[in-house]
């Protein structure tokens, strides 16, 4: 790890009323000296004039000094809160880098206290989770994601495979007591109670990917069928231009909204169509684009005529994979009550639901399917975990499973089973950054924004 004083702003780009620069390295007092001619109390505010070299103030505010090792980075850690104008913000910055210090990379005053264990790994994230957190729902799993309760869940899972490991390896360095040891040191109990526990923490942290990440859901059809109503609606806000005239999209509309906590991300799309319009053509283009990348494709069918030749042309084109539910819309002209039914064609089993952008019948009905799609369950007690934790964890799983099978066999080979419940620990040790490779902490941390 370098060891050199790193400076940065820590605020947010533009202007404020306070602005923050932080700097860590190891004895800071003569760098605080330099900079403002006093010695800093630790874990005081002291007000100071921040100097240049020539001894002008450069900005009037305060300074705090946090003595390694109780500091974010385990470091000797100075914040300058000064006046938070981005003029001022930069001049400051430049004094600390005259005085040598260097330019903080992204990601590393949190990168500096994960190697000097003031968090784990899962922890430094949920500091940049925190950070992105789009939901109130979202930001309270990541709070706890921080506070160490998803740390204090793999530790706990870690323990079990240790203590399943001892007994394991005692048997090998005995082998003339073999199966009947395991058996009577409860270790299939053991392996039991360890799936359990696993399945319960994967699925705490598949909600809380669902919190981070959320669901793509694209809006598709033929022009006129009231998508931009439908979009309209479950926005509640005039965002795209409703007309009765087809083709009055021509390019993605964006918009992100909550369902229960859930970020949602619509996009509505240009009327899928044959057109001679280049313009249109273009943004029909796109729609196809965002089809591709979606979780979930709504496809809006006009509720009087049903679906047509040419949505059956469309479904022919989705991709495979792609989860979708059919919205026969304007029920308030057809005369249909709101209603949710499956449905069965040539293109696969779907979802149908019946409703009015317009007047909002039915709009219920299909946010609860859209969170059932999701796989959302309320918990109280999520932490936010990312797509390599998940993978992590199902692969952990995974060995823990093949184990089993491998002991239950007719022969069963404990050289195995212990090399598997080892495999398992070392991915759960891959979240908090036990057995984490030097090149995938530089990917990581380089993701979080400069100043943490």
């Amino acid at each position: 790890m370098k060891q050199d004083t790193i400076a940065a702003i820590a605020t947010a780009p533009g202007r404020g009323g306070v602005g923050v620069i932080r700097i860590s390295g190891s004895d800071l007092l003569p760098f605080a000296f330099a900079l403002t001619g006093k010695t800093p109390k630790p874990r005081y505010a002291t007000l100071a004039d921040f100097l240049s070299a020539e001894g002008v103030a450069v900005d009037t505010g305060i300074l705090l000094f946090f003595p390694a090792p109780h500091s974010f980075t385990g470091e000797d850690v100075l914040e300058l809160q000064g006046h938070g104008g981005p003029v001022v913000m930069q001049m400051l910055l430049a004094r600390c880098l005259d005085l040598g210090a260097r330019l903080a990379e992204p990601g590393e005053f949190s990168r500096r206290a994960f190697l000097n264990g003031k968090m784990d790994l899962a922890q430094a994230e949920a500091v940049a989770d925190l950070i992105d957190a789009a939901t109130t729902s979202a930001a309270r799993s990541a709070v706890r994601s921080l506070q160490g309760e998803f740390s204090r869940a793999i530790g706990e899972l870690n323990e079990e495979l240790i203590n399943l490991r001892m007994l394991v390896e005692a048997t090998l360095d005995f082998p003339e007591e073999d199966i009947d040891f395991l058996k009577a040191a409860d270790a299939f109990g053991r392996l039991a109670r360890l799936l359990a526990k696993l399945d319960e923490v994967f699925d705490r942290a598949g909600q809380g990917r669902l919190l981070q990440t959320g669901l793509h859901v694209v809006l598709a059809g033929q022009p006129n069928v009231g998508k931009s109503s439908l979009l309209n609606c479950l926005t509640g806000d005039d965002l795209a231009i409703v007309t009765p005239i087809a083709g009055t999209t021509r390019d993605a509309l964006r918009s992100t909204i909550q369902i229960e906590g859930i970020p949602l991300h619509v996009i509505d799309t240009a009327g899928l169509r044959e057109t001679e319009d280049v313009v249109e053509r273009i943004g029909i283009e796109r729609s196809w684009q965002e089809i591709e990348r979606a979780d979930v494709v709504l496809l809006l069918v006009d509720a009087r005529s049903g679906v047509s030749e040419a949505d059956r042309a469309i479904l022919a084109r989705l991709p495979e994979r792609l989860r979708r539910i059919t919205v026969y819309n304007k029920i308030d002209l057809a005369g249909r009550s709101p209603e949710r039914h499956d449905e069965h064609d040539d293109h696969g089993d779907a979802v149908a639901i019946s409703l009015s952008a317009k007047g909002g019948e039915g709009i219920e009905l299909l946010r609860n399917e859209l969170l059932s799609i999701a796989g959302w369950h309320q918990m109280e007690d999520v932490f936010i975990a990312r797509e390599r934790h998940i993978r992590a964890l199902a692969l952990a799983r995974e060995h823990i499973l093949t184990a089993r099978r491998v002991v239950e066999g007719a022969l069963p080979a404990l050289e195995l089973f212990a090399e598997e419940l080892r495999l398992a620990q070392q991915a759960l040790g891959e979240i908090t950054g036990e057995f984490t490779a030097d090149d995938l902490l530089g990917v990581i941390f380089s993701r979080f924004c400069i100043g943490k």
